[in-house]
């Protein structure tokens, strides 16, 4: 295995010196250098050559985020952002994931985490992970297509008896962006995603998809009804599944053991919907390491064969792992580039609706 280099950027020396220290003590990983804020690390990657760069969010000088933009744009290397668990710090990380860094990790307690060996384990393994992800140079900001909401004609035709859900995990907030901010305001379904994040990110990634979609986004709360024209997000730390409660669908938000180390777990909610006899479910796989979701796809066919799959092709996925488990099963019905999930999604509903209602 090629050694992965590691640029190490952060204002405090104590954190730079714990990190590199962290990283270093993975044989297959070698800090190659550290830099101090945006500017100074901007300056070094041409020389350094990192695979892999770990970036604080709030720094002096250049902070993260304008980092990550410049990077995006000139020379895209795998960045894993290290941020604090404030409110401003999950909202900055999310923007982050948006921009196009693949991952994240939260200091255990602020940007001076004297404590910072607690997550040494989920540092080494993000930055392996990283080295093995693609990024893809942005020539600029991510930019919203305004939803065609026309594109559900009559959307009262349709039942109620649609529902769609998504995995993913590293790379899922600007995968996740690119999907719901195509969905138009009059969606005939509600939608349901798992989004491996920790406890706080999640409301930040709803609240910021819900101010850049024509559907409404939040994260879902145990017990309440489920509507269409509306993204549910499991919040971090609980695992999502949706049950059905006399005519209506609720949300059953709960704590328990994590899945095979994930909750909320895709394969906990894909089960759940194997019981929605009568509700027709796509389901949609996009990026992510691991194979979460692919279990839960095969439980789901077995018990619903005419639910649709969908899953993200290799060519756009950030990490593979989840979409090439789920195509793996040979249960997936189409796989797409990102930027086709969303039509197909809408093109398959109004198939069915018409088919259905004409």
């Amino acid at each position: 295995m090629k050694t992965i280099k590691v640029l190490v950027v952060d204002d405090s020396a104590f954190m730079r010196k714990m990190i590199s220290d962290i990283v270093n003590s993975d044989p297959n990983i070698t800090v190659v250098g550290t830099a101090r804020n945006g500017s100074d690390a901007l300056e070094k990657v041409a020389d350094l050559q990192p695979d892999v760069i770990t970036l604080d969010v709030e720094m002096p000088i250049m902070d993260g985020i304008s980092t990550l933009k410049q990077l995006m744009k000139t020379n895209p290397i795998p960045v894993i952002m290290l941020s604090s668990l404030t409110k401003e710090g999950t909202d900055k990380t999310v923007q982050s994931m948006a921009l196009g860094a693949v991952d994240f990790i939260a200091k255990p307690s602020g940007s001076i985490s004297l404590d910072i060996k607690k997550v040494e384990k989920e540092i080494v393994s993000k930055v392996l992970g990283a080295a093995k992800s693609q990024v893809h140079k942005i020539t600029n900001d991510f930019k919203v297509e305004t939803p065609v909401r026309t594109m559900i004609q009559n959307p009262e035709k349709f039942s109620d008896n649609l529902l769609v859900a998504i995995g993913t995990s590293t790379g899922g907030p600007r995968a996740l962006q690119q999907v719901i901010t195509r969905l138009p305001k009059d969606f005939p379904a509600p939608v349901v995603i798992v989004q491996h994040m920790p406890k706080g990110f999640t409301k930040s990634l709803a609240q910021r998809l819900n101010t850049l979609s024509a559907i409404q986004v939040k994260e879902a709360e145990n017990g309440e009804v489920i509507q269409k024209g509306t993204a549910y997000i499991a919040p971090g730390g609980f695992h999502f599944r949706v049950i059905k409660k006399g005519a209506s669908l609720i949300a059953q938000v709960t704590k328990e053991e994590p899945r095979n180390g994930h909750q909320p777990s895709v394969d906990v909610l894909f089960e759940s919907l194997a019981y929605l006899k009568l509700y027709h479910v796509y389901t949609v796989i996009m990026t992510g390491m691991g194979a979460d979701g692919a279990k839960g796809l095969t439980y789901l066919k077995n018990e619903k064969p005419e639910s649709i799959t969908i899953s993200e092709s290799k060519n756009t996925a950030v990490v593979y792992g989840m979409p090439q488990a789920a195509e793996k099963t040979n249960l997936v019905d189409y796989v797409l580039d990102l930027p086709e999930i969303s039509n197909e999604l809408i093109n398959q509903i109004k198939a069915r609706g018409d088919k259905t209602w004409k």
